[in-house]
């Protein structure tokens, strides 16, 4: 059957959450989520496809640019097929619908990200598409028992997101801490304000359970939370300003936000990995995370129109 393609309206948001979340059991998404994404980050031109079959929504696109990069022209596309939908044409038209919108918006480069399982992998390669770097998906069961809880170096304090009274000490932090961050795109070129809304603004950033460690006023750690309220729970990012690392200020930051989930009840805890990050797969280690599942980043050149 030829799938139907169409823009996502409100009525798709919880069935599409429901298929992202069978299909990336380590995501945090709920339809709020989705509702705030098509709004809430105005640079980021996203946008959302939906293929329906017969039997409802076979698979969802998700489009947009990748406007934290001082390098113009990139932009995003992943794509999530129901097993059912697979050898119908579902990804197939999705994927070129979505590179569609993505040329219209001036995209030259798109990344996707793509689970590591055979049949993925070669569906990407065959439409052009080149391996770039590997990210492993960790999970920790929150009922188990945590390691101790390390001690701040003097002079530092623990506190939570909540407490911060001006978010822009938590924006310095996080472009310092991601200057050096492994990956495929950088973090360059994101405004206070555009990082306001995509970050401290965001409906799953939970504020109570994420840390900060400052010094003198100083954000100098960080680690925050993204929850769906409800048991779900994965790390947004863990960051240490570069003067600031080899202290143990990242597994003290963390730490205090995973025992805080476990206080406010959440079940299951998951982060993302890039494969090259030895440092933080260390970290992840001790606290007992092990891997569930992995993914890639794979990128293609856009024709040009």
């Amino acid at each position: 059957m030829v799938p139907t393609l169409r823009a996502a309206g409100p009525r798709d948001l919880a069935p599409v959450a429901d298929l992202l979340r069978a299909a990336r059991p380590h995501l945090v998404v709920t339809p709020e989520l989705l509702a705030w994404q098509a709004t809430g980050k105005p640079a980021e031109r996203f946008g959302m496809l939906v293929a329906e079959t017969g039997d409802g929504i076979a698979g969802v696109a998700r489009t947009g640019l990748l406007y934290e990069s001082a390098e113009p022209g990139l932009g995003f596309v992943n794509l999530v097929v129901r097993p059912e939908g697979r050898g119908r044409g579902v990804g197939s038209a999705l994927l070129a619908a979505a590179e569609e919108r993505l040329a219209g918006l001036g995209v030259r480069r798109a990344y996707a990200r793509v689970v590591d399982e055979p049949a993925a992998l070669a569906f990407a390669e065959r439409r052009g598409y080149r391996p770039g770097r590997r990210s492993v998906i960790l999970g920790l069961d929150l009922a188990a028992a945590l390691p101790a809880a390390p001690a701040p170096p003097a002079g530092v304090r623990l506190g939570t997101v909540a407490d911060l009274v001006d978010p822009r000490p938590l924006y310095e932090a996080d472009l310092a801490a991601a200057a050096d961050e492994p990956g495929d795109v950088g973090m360059d070129e994101i405004s206070f304000d555009e990082w306001r809304a995509a970050y401290w603004d965001r409906p799953d950033l939970d504020r109570a359970l994420s840390t900060v460690a400052t010094a003198d006023g100083v954000v100098v750690a960080f680690s925050l939370a993204l929850t769906d309220r409800r048991d779900r729970y994965l790390s947004g990012m863990t960051g240490t300003r570069s003067g600031w690392r080899g202290r143990g200020l990242a597994r003290a930051v963390k730490h205090a936000s995973l025992r805080a989930a476990r206080s406010a009840g959440l079940r299951w805890a998951s982060t993302i990995n890039d494969a090259g990050n030895d440092t933080m797969r260390t970290v992840n280690a001790w606290f007992g995370y092990r891997p569930v599942a992995a993914e890639w980043r794979y990128l293609r050149e856009l024709p040009r129109r």
